[in-house]
């Protein structure tokens, strides 16, 4: 498969005739108040934004790293978005919630919404629901789409309902804030590398580990990590 990174969590690629993006930001370098923390956009989108496509893949919408200014301005023109049940209250318009296991189909594409996990067990109250996305399509590989997620467990979960996954969209960084102090937001390198073993991925692609300040591993410790434990030929 080939993808489009354009920073952050933001990748465009092709699937069963679709085009689809996962969770836009699209903003130059800026402060984002959150709450009593602010998150720093570190660097500009690595190019414009897509003129069109078919289904926008949100993880959430309540943090402005998976959702910045121009991003939510770019769902306007998007005529699906798939994301939680409470993010799809909170925009309206194209956006459909769906709760974990329950399926979309879009074209010739069925999309299962997954778990994900943001932060260590029992914090959801405080960062809010994230979800997931697999999808499959006659003539495709089985493709997870991790969104925002620190939960090996959660990992588990989904290859146990899809041990078919053959390529994989997994958020990283190891993101951290205020709010959980050196607790993980999203998984580590180390965390990435177990993932893809426990999946079995043959194809995987790493975002959510550069232009943002509060993401802590960068793309070279990802890189690292992976050649450490003889997976390099899987990046993507």
């Amino acid at each position: 498969m080939e993808f489009t990174h354009f920073g952050g969590p933001t990748v465009l690629f092709t699937y069963g005739g679709l085009t689809l993006l996962t969770d836009p930001t699209f903003d130059g370098p800026g402060e984002y108040p959150l709450g009593q923390r602010v998150l720093v956009k570190t660097a500009p989108p690595l190019a414009p934004a897509p003129e069109r496509v078919d289904v926008v893949l949100l993880s959430h919408d309540q943090h402005p790293d998976n959702l910045d200014r121009s991003g939510r301005d770019y769902l306007a023109s998007v005529p699906l978005v798939l994301t939680t049940p409470l993010g799809a209250g909170r925009l309206g318009g194209a956006a459909r919630g769906l709760e974990p296991w329950v399926q979309a189909s879009v074209g010739g594409v069925t999309i299962t919404g997954v778990p994900a996990q943001h932060g260590p067990d029992g914090t959801e109250h405080l960062t809010g629901p994230v979800t997931g996305f697999v999808l499959r399509a006659p003539g495709e590989p089985t493709l997870y789409v991790s969104g925002d997620n620190a939960s090996l467990d959660v990992v588990r979960a989904v290859a146990a309902r899809f041990p078919d996954i053959e390529a994989a969209v997994l958020h990283g960084g190891r993101a951290r804030t205020a709010l959980l102090g050196e607790a993980n937001l999203t998984l580590d390198a180390a965390g990435l590398v177990e993932a893809v073993r426990i999946l079995g991925a043959r194809e995987v692609t790493v975002a959510h580990v550069d232009s943002w300040g509060h993401f802590t591993e960068d793309r070279a410790a990802v890189e690292a990590a992976f050649a450490a434990a003889g997976l390099e030929k899987v990046l993507v």
